[in-house]
């Protein structure tokens, strides 16, 4: 590593009190190890992080490696100390470590209160009967991704019980489950179980062109993004509609989450992959306008 880039890794290091340095940006991770890390820092401390990117350079890349004596990426640092990577940084999570490091209050620990139904928990024992030492766990992630798996259990795993049956998560499951339903069902695409979960932010709403100019008669909708280029954009758009630039795109992420949004193109197929991102970073009120500008224009 040269000196050069043993300054600007010390830099980051010692001028943050947490920075990461990870694949992608925050706001578009480039592995699934960053996105958890990045997922576990905005639930503690929102955007108030700094990053590198180590895609961008390459001897920043291999330099951070060396400079900590860490071989993986993610890394993150808090208070010039390394901390780990995506599995510590994780454990720490959940077993409050990292809160403490950073100042913050210890995680809730109350477990979830989930309903399961009498031909459900019959399903769930049968399949959890010869699993031994390990233990049913649920994980619900940051985009209300649901699964159970057997594994065996973590000292600081959070255990909801309903009847005989007792069910291990980590401490945001926890959170992201409170409340789920879990049913047994069976019909022509086989049987199974079906979570429903109310924490879960409803579909991305596919709006009218009607709906649309009513809602802005009424002062509902006040972000208006044109997924297009800039000569589309400046050629045809809808009253009031921004351009979805990168300064537009950074102004969304500081708003609250239940801002209306609504997302525009030429015919409604483009703005719809918008509308997917942002409904995945936790947005409650999505809307695709059908038909985009064309109909919009009729």
């Amino acid at each position: 590593m040269n000196e050069q880039t043993k300054q600007t890794i010390e830099n980051l290091v010692n001028n943050n009190k947490c920075v990461l340095f990870m694949k992608g940006t925050p706001d578009n991770p480039q592995c699934g190890f960053s996105s958890n890390t990045v997922g576990i820092l905005k639930q503690l401390v929102g955007n108030e992080f700094a990053s590198s990117n180590v895609l961008e350079n390459q001897e920043i890349r291999e330099g951070i490696k060396e400079y900590g004596n860490w071989p993986t990426i993610p890394q993150l640092y808090i208070d010039g100390e390394l901390v780990g990577g995506n599995d510590i940084v994780t454990e720490m999570f959940n077993t409050g470590e990292l809160q403490t490091m950073l100042g913050l209050q210890q995680p809730e620990r109350t477990p979830a209160k989930i309903t399961i139904s009498n031909k459900a928990q019959e399903n769930i024992k049968v399949g959890t009967e010869n699993m031994g030492n390990n233990v049913l766990k649920l994980s619900v992630d940051s985009q209300f991704n649901t699964r159970f798996s057997i594994e065996e259990p973590k000292s600081y795993e959070i255990v909801s019980e309903v009847g005989d049956i007792k069910i291990y998560m980590d401490v945001g499951t926890a959170k992201r489950a409170e409340g789920i339903s879990i049913d047994w069902v069976e019909d022509l695409q086989g049987a199974g179980l079906v979570i429903n979960n109310p924490n879960q932010p409803k579909p991305v709403n596919q709006l009218s062109c009607a709906d649309l100019k009513t809602g802005i008669d009424e002062g509902k909708y006040q972000h208006i993004y044109d997924v297009r280029s800039e000569p589309q954009f400046l050629a045809q758009t809808i009253p009031g509609a921004k351009r979805l630039d990168k300064a537009n795109m950074q102004l969304i992420e500081t708003l609250p989450k239940e801002t209306p949004l609504v997302f525009i193109c030429t015919s409604g197929a483009t703005s719809q992959g918008a509308c997917d991102f942002f409904h995945k970073k936790g947005f409650t009120d999505v809307s695709n306008l059908v038909g985009g500008v064309l109909a919009y224009h009729i």
